[in-house]
Formats: structure tokens, C-alpha cells, sequence
């Protein structure tokens, strides 16, 4: 690979700015929003973008928190399945909307599915999170 196509080593360029993002995420977490949501809005955001690293990365630490192969293999169907509760129906659908943006998106309807499950923090948190790991998610597709 020339050095004209290589990927960039963002993470190198501005080194300061990767320790800001990793602070971010850091107290994101901090915050004590359900893990098992955590991982599987990781893992959806990243499905969705098709970023495999991140794929990989978010399936083994879920699994590595007691999450179970089963839910992970059909989380692409999590809305035509009955593995997955409301609570974390609700945060699929928040992710998948933040995710993939669409003019014809009813966030209105879905901060009501959201609320009747959660509180405004663990909304804000969940949209954080969701924020972040799209973020993340463009920093390592940009080195395909």
C-alpha cells in the first residue's frame, strides 16, 4: 500500500483530541445506564454502518459481560423477535434513528416509546452513546 492510500493514524495525528473522545466516553459510562443496552446499541450502530472491527469488538465484550450468542445472532431481527425487552426495543429503535438519519422520522413518537421506559437522563445517556459509537464507528470505516 503506498503512503498516499495508507490509512491514517488519526489516533496519532491529534492525540489530544482521541484522549477527548476517550474522556467523553469515559464519563458517558460513568453514568450507570445498563450495560446489556450498552452493548447492544454498540453493536446495532455498528451493523449498520458495516464497520467489521467495531462488529467484532462490540459482539466480544457483550459476550465477555454474560450477553448471550442467541440475542447477538438475531439482533439484526430485534424488531421481529421476542428475545429483547421494551426497554431495550425502544433504545434499537432510538439507535437505528440516529443512526440511519431519514427526513420522514417520527422522533417524536419514539422519545414517547423511549419515556415510557426510561427517564430523560437514561434518554440523554442512550443518545450519547448512540452519538459516540457512530463517531467512533467513522473514524475506523475511514481507514477501510
Amino acid at each position: 500500500m503506498s503512503t498516499t492510500t495508507a490509512p491514517i493514524r488519526h489516533d496519532l495525528t491529534i492525540p489530544d483530541v482521541f484522549q477527548s473522545l476517550m474522556n467523553v466516553h469515559e464519563t458517558v459510562g460513568s453514568h450507570g445506564f445498563s450495560k446489556t443496552i450498552h452493548h447492544l446499541v454498540h453493536l446495532r450502530a455498528s451493523q449498520i454502518n458495516g464497520c467489521a472491527f467495531c462488529v467484532k469488538m462490540h459482539t466480544r465484550e457483550a459476550r465477555e459481560d454474560g450477553e448471550r450468542s442467541d440475542r447477538l445472532d438475531r439482533l439484526v431481527v430485534w424488531p421481529h423477535v421476542s428475545d429483547f425487552s421494551e426497554a431495550e426495543k425502544a433504545a434499537l429503535a432510538w439507535t437505528e434513528a440516529l443512526t440511519v438519519l431519514d427526513a420522514k422520522t417520527d422522533y417524536a413518537a419514539l422519545r414517547a416509546r423511549l419515556r415510557a421506559v426510561f427517564s430523560d437522563k437514561e434518554i440523554s445517556v442512550l443518545t450519547s452513546t448512540i452519538a459516540l459509537v457512530n463517531l467512533w464507528n467513522r473514524i475506523q470505516i475511514s481507514g477501510h
